[in-house]
């Protein structure tokens, strides 16, 4: 195996240049590069490539210029070059001193393809004195690359894509208020009241639930209240009595619609929290200072004092805000109950139209098989043409298929229902990261913050953009392959062994990535294991574990493996 990260310059001819003499060779301490052998990082391969120009090599007169190539079976990749020049020459070039000579950095980088898993990295070398060029041979200085950050292209398409959810409840519970206003000092029930919108709305409803077997009362609660101007002691009889009379109207209610239920009652003698409200609300001028005054009187009988002498100058307290307090306050709470869902499936197969979205992408979810559930949402956007989270589904089944294309036919139809669709765009997002296009999954994912896989999208994106670290904590609670690969390119040994053994369908690349687990670790047993598992599964991976420096330890292993 090669081993070696040191630039070695094989010294093949000697530069004739008459006015500067020969252009010696660097030794094999000139140059390391960082890291040996490379390796790729999201979707590119770094190099840091540290040179030592010699004393007295770079001559006065000599224009340089460096460029790191990664050479590969079939072809070759240039990075940017550098260009150096000596003391005498007149140019924007980074300048090698002659007599001192001097360490200079290069900073290298190569797109990633499978291709260069067995590649050498050379330096090119181009030099000139004036017009005139000179070739020095390609120098190799490192090998191969570490590809594993590469198998995020077929890792992730075990992420999950995003679901439009429902929003269906079975039990859906309600309330009906009401109010019965009493006259000042007074208890009983006015026929005026009775004929109120609020009490109408209040006996309507109680109807309704006696009539339809899909709504259930669960208990009506009755509060009744005295102003706070009075006496405390008459105030309290007051509002008792007023809670009696209420009460009754309620009962009475209850019998005309056969119903039972709880009656919860209660009074309280005087409503300060209620005063206080009203007259926060009010436009009186001097509302604060009123309140403020008030709050000073922490004995009621001063208070109810102060009530009426404040009624007296100030008239819209005892016009309307008084007058407010003197009620009882009705509350029937009950539930509406929707279908079960055997009565939901049953409705879809006898008549699907009678059936509401939220109860179609319900059952849409409940079905076992992805057959069904296309059928299901399909038939949603049928009969709601309008509502984007049944294409956004159908999308969804189609990621799960391998079927892009269509995939991305039901997402731009989401996309122009709901602009502003999360599970649209992180789904987007998801076809663009399989795709490579880095940047058009950023600006989808952009829209995808509401949606329930955001996380775990933002975590393949961060993993293909190198941020390893965030990758594996944006997928900490993800049990893919995708996840445990940036656990594993970020050294979390433990983690990723825990998510590789939770994968829900483990496939060829759960295996692979055990082995490179495995390999990590120096378990050979592991790496031979996991390997023949992966390529049971899928035979192409052979040919990529071979090549796989991974696995450089263990070349005899895996060349027997492969026989």
């Amino acid at each position: 195996m090669r081993n070696t990260i040191l630039l070695s310059v094989i010294a093949t001819a000697a530069i004739g240049l008459t006015s500067c003499g020969k252009l010696r060779p660097l030794t094999a301490d000139n140059v390391v590069v960082t890291p040996t052998p490379l390796e790729a990082v999201g979707a590119e391969v770094p190099a840091t490539i540290s040179t030592t120009f010699p004393q007295k090599y770079l001559k006065k007169n000599i224009v340089m210029r460096v460029t790191p190539v990664l050479k590969y079976e079939g072809g070759e990749i240039a990075s940017a070059a550098t260009t150096f020049q000596g003391e005498k020459v007149q140019g924007n070039a980074t300048t090698v001193p002659y007599a001192a000579g001097g360490n200079y950095t290069l900073r290298a980088t190569f797109p990633y393809s499978d291709a260069l898993q067995q590649s050498d990295l050379y330096l090119r070398f181009d030099a000139r004195k004036g017009s005139k060029h000179y070739d020095l041979p390609d120098v190799k200085v490192g090998y191969g690359v570490v590809s594993t950050a590469g198998l995020l292209a077929a890792t992730i398409k075990s992420a999950t894509p995003a679901t439009a959810t429902d929003a269906y409840q079975r039990i859906i519970r309600q309330k009906q208020e009401a109010q019965i206003k009493y006259l000042v000092n007074q208890a009983n029930v006015r026929a005026s009241e009775l004929n109120t919108t609020s009490i109408r709305d209040f006996a309507k409803i109680l109807k309704e639930i006696s009539a339809q077997q899909q709504m259930q009362l669960r208990n009506i609660e009755v509060s009744a209240y005295a102003s706070p101007e009075g006496r405390y002691d008459f105030n309290e009889r007051l509002a008792e009595q007023r809670q009696n009379t209420s009460s009754a109207y309620v009962r009475d209610q209850l019998r005309d619609n056969n119903l039972q239920t709880n009656v919860d009652t209660h009074y309280t003698a005087e409503d300060w929290e209620g005063f206080q409200q009203l007259v926060a609300e009010s436009n009186i001028q001097d509302k604060e200072v009123i309140l403020r005054v008030l709050s000073m009187y922490k004995d009621p009988v001063e208070r109810e004092q102060q009530i009426r002498n404040m009624s007296v100058v100030y008239e819209e307290l005892a016009d309307a805000v008084l007058p407010e307090l003197r009620r009882a306050r009705l509350i029937a709470n009950y539930e509406v109950i929707g279908r079960s869902d055997t009565e939901i499936v049953e409705q879809y197969n006898t008549d699907a139209s009678k059936l509401g979205i939220e109860e179609l992408l319900y059952g849409a979810a409940l079905q076992r098989t992805d057959e069904l559930q296309r059928q299901w949402y399909e038939r949603a956007t049928q009969l709601y043409p309008t509502d984007a989270r049944a294409y956004n589904n159908l999308a969804k089944l189609a990621m799960r298929a391998g079927d892009t294309a269509t995939a991305e036919s039901y997402l731009y139809k989401a996309r122009q229902l709901d602009p502003n669709s999360p599970e649209a765009a992180t789904n987007l997002a998801l076809i663009a990261l399989a795709n490579g296009k880095l940047d058009d999954a950023e600006a989808a994912l952009a829209k995808g913050a509401k949606a329930n896989t955001y996380g775990e999208v933002l975590g393949n994106l961060n993993l293909a953009k190198g941020n390893y670290s965030a990758a594996a904590s944006n997928l900490a609670d993800a049990a893919t392959n995708s996840a445990a690969l940036a656990q594993i390119l970020n050294k979390d040994y433990a983690a990723a062994a825990a998510t590789l053994a939770g994968v829900d369908a483990p496939d060829a690349y759960t295996a692979y990535l055990s082995a490179v687990l495995a390999a990590r670790q120096g378990d050979a047993d592991g790496v031979v294991s996991h390997l023949q598992s992966a390529i049971q599964q899928d035979a192409t991976l052979a040919e990529r574990a071979r090549r796989d420096l991974e696995f450089a330890r263990y070349v005899t292993l895996i060349a027997e493996l492969l026989q």
